[in-house]
């Protein structure tokens, strides 16, 4: 017996260093890291097990001597969520299992201003905010914010004349005059800006772009009735040191946004930023004798001062300088032709300077101080007609925010100064205006999951009276991944003409007003689902939905049927309503591979006399798509971004304008490719509009008339209507307002980025 236990046992032990010695063959190694870069220190261990690790300082991770079976391979670190995936190890195998860890705040918890003035978490926020980063405006670089929108689920950009490509933003299909832009929450972007301000914000200098989608009157007043896009400037603490991006396209775009922060001893710094975009090519590929794009050339700088008060009390300063020269018409056209009818051209001369700033009152009680100022100049003719104008707004507003038990005061009083005069016979004498506002809300805590926020806001207008705007927005937690929002409201807005009446000056079309335009008045309801779902492999889902319904009174519409040389503006003796459906589905997967989808539904339309109809230059639906994937090895990141648009009414010229009456569904895609294999270096390159795709298909001309834009060939009869001849049998007079989406085909781009931390 004791020689078979001995035998025994020296069988088990040589078993045994077999088992091991195959064992010390086995490992499991990757790379623990976000979507941004290695992620060091992290716990990597296999479940119910003693083997583990930590990830080094480039995120490596080595785990040895594993037996052969099956594991859960678990990985945890701070502010980041849980990682697990189940494994099978073999003998003599070598795994590599590449680790992707999700932050745990994710785009949910990003901090947020819009919604109500207060810096808050976004799922604590009762108003539902959508928040887009630079790692966003990269995937399909621009040169400006205007475009770089349109890839944002129900908001597009829309360019309102073939000539000069100026355009406005459209939310939830409603007209850009219904969107305020603001910068660091101040609308200073507005009337003339809202035309030709939207370009030279540089993009390296912006730290996040939130939207809101429904009216924002009752904290933002007059033009918040359809959202609002705040453009919010880095803070300059977490800035880079310099930052440079610049690329070019194959239709001789260049474009150049550098930024920097330059210390002032220890209590101030300056961020300092500066965008470049030179256009000056003659491109005629629709073959109207006019370009197809225009021509441009604009400088902005921009500045933005720090200062480091007792109790980190704030105190920043800003201001920004733009300049642009831009013209588009006749390819003969040079600017000796300025305002002549020999050759025609469309020539703007812009000059607008803004300053804007946050003071912190040294009180105890939180009081906060903002102001702004801009001034805007434009010279600029279409054709022979001349169109001078200057702008001024200022704005001031004082805030008191205060905790009460379960309340949350938003208390304030806001002062808003309007100056407009041009050279055009509707403006007698300058406009002048000065508004106060009051505006108080009270957020709720109902208890730990449910609050409610209560709001009012009023404004004295001369020309108006007084206006009262309320709003209510309701949320429930149901649980840490699930979020109801319910926001109702109402919202107003003044009528600025020049942003009305544009597409009439590029034209022969005349601007009529009726009547004395009374102010728009509008009430919105707003349902929205916000989930997120996080798997144990890493992989992070968001479902964003809502239901949107806006009903306006009041409402002031171009009216481009009644007379097909005029636009006639009134207010609307009807209703015209605003509904919908949008969802957003955004993903991250361990492997690098990501992906986000929008999708929009909707119905806008006019009821007048009983005949509904669609509202001009509205798309029934639209889509937006961005897949990315990330190939580690090689430091390469793909984007394949694109959108979709229905069908849209269009302004044609009558019964017998041969373009047709409503768009095709068209779409516009994008791939880019980046490289960053450099140290503070990055790459990129690609291609934009896929599909070639111009809105001159299945249409006979896009600008009418283009051949005579002096219409000295048209023949009117006594009622100023044109009249058919040989030389022109459909009757049409010069008008290149016929347009929904970009001239510009297919093109490359290549860029380079520079940032130094």
């Amino acid at each position: 017996m004791r020689r078979e236990n001995i035998f025994r046992l020296i069988l088990a032990s040589l078993l045994l260093s077999f088992y091991m010695a195959h064992a010390q063959n086995t490992e499991v190694h990757g790379i623990v890291s976000d979507e941004l870069s290695p992620i060091a220190f992290a716990n990597i261990y296999l479940e119910g097990t003693t083997i583990g690790t930590s990830s080094d300082e480039e995120g490596n991770y080595v785990l040895k001597n594993i037996p052969a079976g099956t594991y859960k391979l678990k990985a945890k670190v701070l502010g980041y969520r849980n990682f697990s995936k189940n494994i099978r190890i073999t003998n003599n195998s070598k795994l590599s299992v590449p680790i992707f860890l999700t932050a745990s705040s994710e785009q949910l918890e990003e901090t947020v201003v819009t919604g109500t003035l207060k810096a808050v978490s976004r799922s604590e926020s009762p108003v539902p905010v959508e928040v887009y980063s630079p790692t966003f405006l990269k995937k399909n670089p621009t040169a400006s914010i205007f475009e770089a929108l349109q890839n944002v689920n129900g908001v597009r950009p829309q360019i309102n004349c073939n000539v000069c490509n100026t355009g406005d933003i459209h939310i939830n299909g409603l007209e850009g005059p219904y969107t305020l832009v603001l910068i660091d929450g101040m609308p200073i972007v507005s009337g003339l800006g809202t035309v030709y301000g939207l370009s030279g914000i540089p993009n390296s200098l912006i730290e996040q772009i939130e939207i809101v989608k429904g009216p924002a009157s009752s904290l933002y007043g007059s033009e918040a009735v359809g959202g609002l896009i705040n453009i919010i400037t880095k803070n300059t603490l977490e800035a880079p040191e310099f930052v440079a991006d610049a690329f070019v396209t194959g239709w001789g775009e260049y474009n150049l946004d550098i930024g920097g922060k330059i210390d002032f001893g220890e209590n101030t710094d300056l961020l300092l930023g500066v965008n470049y975009f030179n256009y000056d090519e003659l491109i005629d590929n629709n073959g109207d004798n006019f370009t197809d794009l225009t021509l441009q050339d604009r400088i902005s700088v921009f500045q933005k001062w720090n200062f480091q008060r007792k109790d980190n009390r704030i105190f920043s300063l800003a201001g920004r300088f733009f300049y642009e020269d831009r013209w588009g018409g006749e390819l003969q056209w040079t600017p000796e032709f300025r305002g002549g009818d020999e050759i025609y051209g469309e020539s703007i001369y812009t000059r607008r300077w803004e300053v804007l700033g946050k003071y912190q009152l040294p009180l105890k009680e939180k009081l906060l101080l903002t102001f702004s100022y801009n001034d805007h100049a434009q010279n600029s003719v279409y054709g022979d007609t001349p169109y001078i104008a200057d702008q001024r707004i200022g704005f001031t507003q004082l805030t008191w925010d205060k905790k009460v038990g379960k309340h949350d005061f938003l208390m304030g009083s806001a002062l808003r100064y309007n100056y407009y005069d041009d050279n055009t016979t509707a403006t007698v004498s300058a406009d002048e205006v000065t508004i106060p506002s009051l505006f108080a809300q009270d957020e709720i805590q109902l208890a730990q999951k449910h609050s409610l926020l209560l709001g009012i806001r009023y404004d004295y207008d001369r020309r108006h009276g007084s206006i009262y705007t309320p709003r209510t927005a309701y949320r429930w937690k149901m649980t840490d991944n699930d979020i109801l929002r319910l926001n109702a409201g109402t919202g107003f807005r003044v009528v600025n003409l020049f942003t009305e009446e544009h597409a009439a000056l590029t034209g022969a079309r005349d601007v009529i007003v009726t009547d004395a335009l009374e102010p728009e008045q509008s009430f919105n309801i707003n349902f929205n689902y916000l989930k997120k779902i996080y798997a144990d492999n890493g992989t992070f889902i968001t479902l964003d939905a809502s239901l949107f319904y806006t009903n306006f009174s009041n409402a002031i519409l171009p009216d481009y049927d009644t007379n097909p040389n005029q636009i006639i503006y009134d207010n609307l003796d009807g209703t015209s309503v605003s509904q919908g459906f949008s969802a957003n589905v955004d993903a991250v997967f361990p492997s690098g591979f990501k992906f986000s989808l929008g999708a929009t539904l909707q119905d806008v339309s006019q009821t007048e006399n009983g005949i509904k109809s669609r509202q001009i230059l509205t798309e029934s639906y639209t889509g937006t798509w961005s897949f990315g994937y990330n190939f580690k090895s090689i430091s390469l990141n793909v984007d394949y971004t694109g959108n979709l648009y229905g069908p849209m009414r269009l302004p044609t010229l009558g019964e017998n304008d041969p373009r047709s009456d409503f768009s095709p569904v068209w779409s516009i895609q994008n791939i880019q490719f980046t490289w960053k294999g450099l140290d503070n270096f990055e790459l990129y390159g690609g291609i934009k509009n896929l599909l070639d795709w111009t809105p001159n298909r299945g249409n006979p001309f896009i600008i009418a008339r283009a051949n005579d834009p002096f219409d000295s060939n048209v023949v009117f009869d006594n009622n100023g209507d044109a009249v058919a001849t040989a030389d022109n049998p459909n009757a049409l007079t010069f008008d290149p307002s016929y347009v929904y989406g970009p001239n510009q085909g297919i093109r490359g781009f290549f860029g380079l980025r520079y940032r130094l931390n």
